[in-house]
C-alpha cells in the first residue's frame, strides 16, 4: 500500500485516449462492480481507492497493488462525470488468436463499429451465447476505451477481441462461409444458418463496406413489420437478433444418434 503521486495521477489521465492506452500498454476500469468483474482476469499495475472504499470493499488481495487517493484526485482521473471511489489500472493483455475455436465455432467480425455502447453490447451478448471471439478491423472502436470496459458489464474478460485485417482473415479462413447483414438480403427466419462461420456487422450508418461485403456469401435481412417507419435497427440490436437466430438454427437441429 502507498500513497498516490503526481506521476501516477497524470499516467492515470492520459490513459483516456487510445495513442497512451497503446504506449503504456494499459487501460482502467473505474467503479466497484468493474473493478469486482474484471480484478481475477488482468495483470493490476495499481489499484487506485479512496481509504474509505477499502474499508469497505476491499480484501487482502488488493494489498499489493492498493494506492490510496483522495476524493479530489479521483475526480482529476476519472474518466466519468460522477467519479467512483476506486479505479483500477490493468495491463492490456497479449491474445492470440486460437485457430480450433474460430475453425469451430461462431465467430463475429466488425466492420468499422464506432460507438464505445454498441462495441460493449455486442461483447455482452458474445459472451451471453458462449462467443469466444470477436474479430474488428483498426478502425472500430477500442476496446478498451473506459465507455466500452464500462458496458460491457465484466463480459471483456471472457471475451477475445481481435483487431486486424478483415480482408486478411477471411482469406485465412476461406472455408467457413461468410454470413453478413444486409436491407435486400434472405430472410433470417427462413433461411438455414450453418455453423462454424463468419458473421458480420456492418457500421451504424453505413452497413457493411465494400470491401468486406466481397467476402459475404450469405447476405441476410432482419424483417422489418409493413407498419414500421424505422429506417434500421441498431447495430447492438441487430446483432443480438442474429446472434439469437444461429443459436435457435443450431438448437434446433436433430441429434442424430449411432
Amino acid at each position: 500500500m502507498t500513497d498516490i503521486n503526481n506521476g501516477i495521477i497524470k499516467t492515470v489521465r492520459s490513459l483516456a485516449t487510445k495513442k497512451h492506452r497503446d504506449d503504456e500498454g494499459l487501460f482502467v476500469a473505474e467503479g466497484t462492480k468493474c473493478v469486482r468483474d474484471t480484478w481475477d482476469a488482468f495483470n493490476c499495475r495499481w489499484l487506485i481507492a479512496t481509504r474509505s472504499w477499502y474499508d469497505q470493499c476491499g480484501h487482502a488481495g488488493h494489498r499489493e497493488k492498493l494506492v490510496f487517493a483522495g476524493k479530489q484526485q479521483m475526480e482529476r482521473m476519472s474518466q466519468f462525470s460522477t467519479p467512483s471511489e476506486v479505479i483500477a489500472v490493468y495491463e492490456i493483455p497479449q491474445r492470440e488468436v486460437n485457430d480450433a475455436q474460430v475453425r469451430n465455432g461462431l465467430n463475429i467480425v466488425l466492420d468499422n463499429i464506432q460507438d464505445p455502447g454498441n462495441l460493449g453490447t455486442i461483447i455482452r451478448l458474445a459472451d451471453w451465447y458462449g462467443i469466444s471471439n470477436i474479430f474488428a478491423n483498426k478502425t472500430t472502436v477500442d476496446v478498451y476505451n473506459h465507455k466500452v470496459v464500462q458496458a460491457t458489464m465484466g463480459a471483456i474478460a471472457r471475451v477475445n477481441v481481435h483487431y486486424c485485417d478483415l480482408e486478411e482473415l477471411f482469406e485465412q479462413y476461406r472455408e467457413l462461409p461468410v454470413y453478413g447483414t444486409f436491407l435486400d438480403g434472405e430472410n433470417i427466419y427462413a433461411a438455414s444458418l450453418e455453423q462454424p462461420c463468419f458473421v458480420v456487422m456492418g457500421n451504424e450508418g453505413q452497413g457493411i463496406g465494400a470491401k468486406v461485403e466481397r467476402y459475404v456469401d450469405r447476405r441476410l435481412l432482419i424483417p422489418a413489420s409493413p407498419r414500421s417507419g424505422s429506417e434500421s435497427l441498431n447495430v447492438g440490436i441487430a446483432t443480438a437478433i442474429t446472434i439469437s437466430e444461429f443459436m435457435r438454427s443450431k438448437l434446433a437441429k436433430p441429434i442424430t444418434i449411432k
